[in-house]
């Protein structure tokens, strides 16, 4: 039986070690933590998991957040106040309207609210951290929930 060279063997080596750098670094989709802002409050919207697609989100590229979610009662409508920190920070926030990003009114159940964004070129990257605030028309808090995620200037995937 013949005895691999010494070359093949780091060519191979090589390559493995390439292929699990790539794995470990290409932007995928996996659920997210969340943690809500107030541990002990009785929130009307539970947030069961949060999407990010890619993940690590890539500066000057679209980036898709799927909230999963349940209520037991219907929402007419409400606003979603999104606040962003890098590093403690506060570097973004804006108010949307509820009923731009899912069709309302919202039965009680499970539904899943989704918006895609993309973020500028210049996006520093790191760790950010998102605050979600979810209102009813009414003003009433429903949900308030807290989630990290990163952004990179770079992929290793051309276009996903």
């Amino acid at each position: 039986m013949a005895t691999p060279s010494f070359s093949s063997l780091a060519a191979q080596r090589t390559l493995f070690l390439l292929a699990a750098i790539c794995l470990l670094l290409a932007p995928t989709a996996r659920a997210t933590d969340v943690k809500y802002c107030d541990a002990k409050a009785n929130y009307a919207v539970k947030v069961e998991g949060i999407k990010i697609t890619p993940d690590p989100v890539i500066a000057g590229k679209q980036a898709t957040f799927a909230i999963s979610a349940s209520t037991a009662e219907a929402i007419s409508g409400g606003e979603v106040l999104l606040e962003v920190y890098l590093f403690g920070f506060s570097v973004h926030s804006e108010t949307r309207d509820l009923c731009e990003d899912i069709a309302c009114p919202i039965p009680a159940g499970d539904f899943l609210l989704s918006h895609s964004q993309s973020l500028p070129g210049f996006t520093p990257p790191g760790s950010y951290n998102l605050k979600m605030t979810i209102k009813n028309s009414k003003q009433q808090q429903l949900t308030c929930v807290s989630f990290d995620f990163s952004v990179s200037w770079w992929a290793l995937v051309a276009d996903y």
